[in-house]
C-alpha cells in the first residue's frame, strides 16, 4: 500500500479522535475546534514521521545484486534457446521435405 494511504488513514483517525476528545473536554465550540485541529495536526505530522522512517529503513535493507552471475545465467539461457530454435528449424525442414516426398509418392500412384 502507498505511504499516502497511511497518511490519509491516520489523519482521519486523528480527526475523529480529536472530535471525541473535544466533545469530552471542551465547554464551547472554540475548544472543540482547537482540540480537533491540534489532535488532527499531531496525527498528520506523526504519520509523516513514521512513514518517512519506515521507507528509510526499507531503503537501508537493500541487498547486493550479483549482476555478473545473473548475466552469465542469462547468457546460458540465450544460448540454450538459440540451440533449441536451430533444432526446431531443422525438424521443420525435415518435416517439409518429408511432406514433399510424400506428396510426390501419392501423386505418382
Amino acid at each position: 500500500m502507498l505511504g499516502e494511504n497511511y497518511v490519509y488513514f491516520f489523519t482521519v483517525q486523528g480527526f475523529f479522535i480529536g472530535i471525541i476528545f473535544g466533545i469530552l473536554k471542551s465547554l464551547d465550540a472554540e475548544g472543540l475546534f482547537l482540540y480537533t485541529f491540534f489532535i488532527t495536526a499531531f496525527f498528520y505530522l506523526f504519520s509523516h514521521i513514521i512513514i518517512a522512517l519506515y521507507f528509510k529503513t526499507i531503503a537501508l535493507k537493500a541487498h547486493y545484486f550479483p549482476k555478473d552471475v545473473h548475466e552469465r545465467h542469462l547468457d546460458l539461457f540465450v544460448n540454450e534457446i538459440n540451440l533449441r530454435e536451430k533444432l526446431i528449424d531443422s525438424a521443420a525442414k525435415i518435416t517439409d521435405e518429408a511432406a514433399k516426398v510424400n506428396k510426390r509418392v501419392v501423386s505418382n500412384d
